[in-house]
C-alpha cells in the first residue's frame, strides 16, 4: 500500500493522466476476456482501457510484491508474459531477497538491481524517485 501511496501523491502533484490502482484489480492484459493477471500495483495512464471490469491491455508499470510462493510466477511467467504484450516497465520488490528489481522494457539493457535502502527512479516518469530506505520492511528471511 505504501508504495502505490507514493506514485498517486505523486500523480495527483503532477496532475498527470496516469491512475495507480491496487490488487484487486483485473487485468486483461492480452485482451483475452477469460485470463487475467492480478498485480499488486498498476500504474495506467491511458484511460481508454480502464471499464467496471478492469484493464483491457498492457498497463504503463506493474509492481508485484514477491512471497516465497509467488516468486516462480513473477519472476519468470509473469516476466515473460508482461514483456511479450507491452508493459512499459515491471517492478519486483523481494521481500525475501531484499531487493527491488526493475525492468525497463523499453531499454535493451538488463535489469537494474536496487537494495531496500536506495532510491529508485521510475522510468515512466524523468523525475519520480521512490525512496525505499524510508520505510521499515518487516524482516521475512526468518519466517
Amino acid at each position: 500500500m505504501w508504495i502505490s501511496v507514493k506514485i498517486a501523491q505523486y500523480i495527483a502533484e503532477k496532475g498527470g493522466p496516469c491512475k495507480v490502482i491496487q490488487a484487486p484489480f483485473a487485468v486483461y492484459i492480452a485482451n483475452d476476456e477469460h485470463n487475467y493477471v492480478e498485480p499488486d500495483v498498476v500504474v495506467i495512464c491511458d484511460r481508454d482501457k480502464l471499464d467496471e471490469r478492469g484493464c483491457h491491455g498492457a498497463p504503463d508499470w506493474v509492481i508485484e510484491i514477491v512471497s516465497l510462493s509467488s516468486k516462480y510466477m513473477d519472476y519468470v511467467r509473469k516476466l515473460a508474459l508482461y514483456q511479450r504484450t507491452g508493459v512499459r516497465e515491471y517492478w519486483l520488490v523481494d521481500l525475501i531477497g531484499k531487493c527491488i528489481t526493475v525492468y525497463g522494457m523499453e531499454k535493451k539493457e538488463g535489469p537494474e538491481v536496487h537494495s531496500f535502502s536506495d532510491k529508485v527512479r521510475a522510468g515512466i516518469y524523468e523525475d519520480f524517485f521512490i525512496d525505499f530506505g524510508e520505510y521499515e520492511f518487516v524482516d521475512f528471511s526468518t519466517k
